[in-house]
């Protein structure tokens, strides 16, 4: 039976679902083992099956049809591979902004080791005189002792150590670990979870293993090899609200009184994660000068208004825990 296929209108949806028959396109392609033979098999199958080339009664009506298709189709692809094209040029510009960023870290950081052993060198203590350097035990018990050290001084919120350097913000931290030059991505054996990190080169032993300082978002996690001599894995922390001292526990820690979030990056966080970071900023430098944080501030303001609303109860033992 002829079937009056020239009587159809050609759809018009960009979603028509092109993709219905391309299991059957593809096997009908395979088999005849080209483009012009598909196109040359369609078109006999027109002919001798539709009314295809008779049922308009002129022979451009035909023509007009197959144009039609082929101006529609060529219109899409055009504009898919203009979506496809702004795709690739934002993640282009995107990995140059990360490459910049990196670059603008390490030069940072070697600023900041280059300041740090400047520092050390100008605070070395002076020798003294054997008869002032032997003190007598007991004039030493009754000294106070030395305050406990809290950590290193943060380098742009992170620190260094003796395998690997670390940057963090309040929501992601970088970890760059130093490898022979010319590692390919396959050499690299990189493993995570929720809790733990181990980095590697394959047969050898691992640079980074241990637990994590606190957990991270096990599904977000990524890793890049940079320059062939870095890699540098990405996590996420699952508490968006806390400074880690460390990146792995045991680690050498970084005093996080110390740390000092941009400006730029508060003013990109909405209003009540940046009123949270604010006030813990505040905290943070309150501890530091042995003043009470907020809360303490609030428990002192409330138990001072109580004790005026209520002069005839005593409250000079009174203690706020």
């Amino acid at each position: 039976p002829t079937r009056a296929l020239s009587k159809c209108p050609l759809p018009l949806d960009h979603n028509m679902g092109d993709d219905k028959f391309d299991g059957m396109y593809m096997s009908v392609a395979n088999q005849a083992g080209g483009i012009d033979p598909l196109f040359d098999s369609f078109f006999g199958f027109l002919r001798r099956r539709t009314d295809y080339f008779s049922g308009a009664g002129d022979a451009s009506k035909a023509q007009e049809t197959m144009m039609a298709a082929f101006n529609r189709h060529k219109e899409l692809f055009e504009v898919d591979e203009k979506a496809k094209n702004a795709r690739e040029a934002k993640r282009k510009a995107d990995e140059e902004e990360r490459k910049r960023r990196i670059a603008a870290e390490k030069a940072a950081q070697e600023e900041a080791k280059t300041q740090r052993f400047e520092e050390v060198k100008d605070d070395e203590p002076m020798p003294q005189p054997a008869n002032e350097s032997a003190a007598s035990p007991s004039a030493e018990e009754g000294a106070p002792a030395p305050e406990e050290n809290k950590g290193a001084k943060p380098i742009n919120n992170g620190g260094v150590t003796d395998r690997y350097r670390w940057t963090q913000t309040l929501q992601d931290l970088n970890v760059f670990i130093p490898v022979p030059e010319g590692t390919v991505s396959k050499q690299c054996a990189v493993s995570w979870t929720n809790t733990t990190l181990k980095v590697g080169l394959k047969g050898q032993d691992p640079i980074i293993v241990g637990d994590l300082f606190a957990r991270v978002k096990g599904d977000e996690v990524f890793w890049t090899l940079e320059d062939k001599k870095v890699i540098n894995v990405t996590l996420y922390k699952s508490n968006g609200m806390e400074w880690w001292k460390s990146v792995i526990v045991g680690d050498p820690e970084i005093d996080t009184q110390q740390v000092e979030p941009e400006n730029s990056n508060l003013s990109d966080l909405d209003g009540e994660t940046r009123q949270t970071v604010e006030k813990m900023m505040y905290d943070q430098r309150q501890k530091s000068m042995g003043l009470p944080t907020s809360e303490e501030q609030k428990k002192n303001d409330m138990l001072k208004k109580f004790m005026e609303q209520h002069p005839e109860m005593d409250f000079s033992n009174a203690k706020i825990c």
